[in-house]
C-alpha cells in the first residue's frame, strides 16, 4: 500500500520545523501486515492535528477566500471551472494521469496559493493558476502557514492539509531552466499542499476559506 510506503515522508513532513517530541507519542510500531498497519498510520494520521493544535504548534485562525478552482482530465495544466463538487476521493470528474503517484486519500485535494505563483512570476518563471495541477487556488493566506497539519473550510468542504505536494518534472516548463524543483517545500513557504477531504461539500470562485476554523 502506497499510504504505508509513504507514511514516514508524511510524518516527517508534519514534524517539519515543529517539535517532534509532540508526535513521537502517537507513532505507530508497524508490523508488515497490512491489515494492522493502514488503519495504524491512519490513526496516528487523525491524531496528529490535534496534538499539534493542543500544543500550541499550530497557527492561528485566518481567512481567504478561493481564487480559482480547477478540473482535468489528466495531466498539466487543469482548466479552470466555477465550481467544484468534492466527495472524500477528491474533486468529481478530476483525473490524475500518473495514478502510482496520485490518487491516495490523504491527496484527496491539491491546494496551492496566488500569492506564490505571483511570486514565482515576478521571479521570471510562468505559471498560472492550474499550471501545477492544483484543483483549489486560494488568496489571502501567509502561505507559510499552511502546511502538514492545519485545517481547512473551503466553501462547504472541510480538509486537513496533509503533505507537502512533491514537485513534478511535468512542471519543468513553467520555470525558467526548467527548475522545477523551484517549488520544493525545502526553498520555503512555496509548496502545493495535498489535503485529506473529512466533510465533503461544494466549493464555488469567491467562496471563503477559513484556516483553523
Amino acid at each position: 500500500m502506497r499510504t504505508i510506503d509513504n507514511f514516514p515522508e508524511i510524518w516527517a513532513q508534519l514534524s517539519y520545523g515543529r517539535d517532534a517530541s509532540i508526535l513521537d507519542p502517537l507513532l505507530p510500531v508497524l508490523t508488515g501486515d497490512v491489515r494492522d498497519d493502514l488503519p495504524a498510520v491512519w490513526a496516528a494520521l487523525a491524531a496528529a492535528g490535534p496534538a499539534l493544535r493542543a500544543a500550541g504548534q499550530l497557527p492561528a485562525r485566518a481567512t481567504g477566500s478561493v481564487r480559482s478552482l480547477h478540473r482535468g482530465s489528466g495531466g498539466v495544466p487543469k482548466p479552470a471551472v466555477d465550481q467544484v463538487d468534492v466527495v472524500w476521493s477528491g474533486v468529481v470528474g478530476d483525473v490524475q494521469a500518473a495514478r502510482q503517484h496520485h490518487g491516495r486519500p490523504w491527496q484527496a485535494l491539491c491546494i496551492w496559493a496566488t500569492e506564490v505563483i505571483e511570486a514565482f512570476n515576478a521571479a521570471g518563471h510562468h505559471l498560472t493558476p492550474g499550471a501545477a495541477g492544483e484543483n483549489i487556488t486560494l488568496t489571502g493566506f501567509d502561505w507559510a502557514d499552511v502546511r502538514p497539519g492545519v485545517r481547512l473550510r473551503v466553501g462547504e468542504v472541510l480538509c486537513d492539509v496533509s503533505a507537502f505536494a512533491l514537485p513534478c518534472s511535468k512542471n519543468a516548463r513553467w520555470f525558467e531552466g526548467r527548475d522545477y524543483h523551484a517549488m520544493h517545500h525545502e526553498n520555503g513557504p512555496v509548496s502545493r499542499v495535498y489535503a485529506t477531504v473529512l466533510q465533503p461539500g461544494r466549493i464555488r470562485v469567491g467562496d471563503d476559506a477559513v484556516l483553523e476554523p
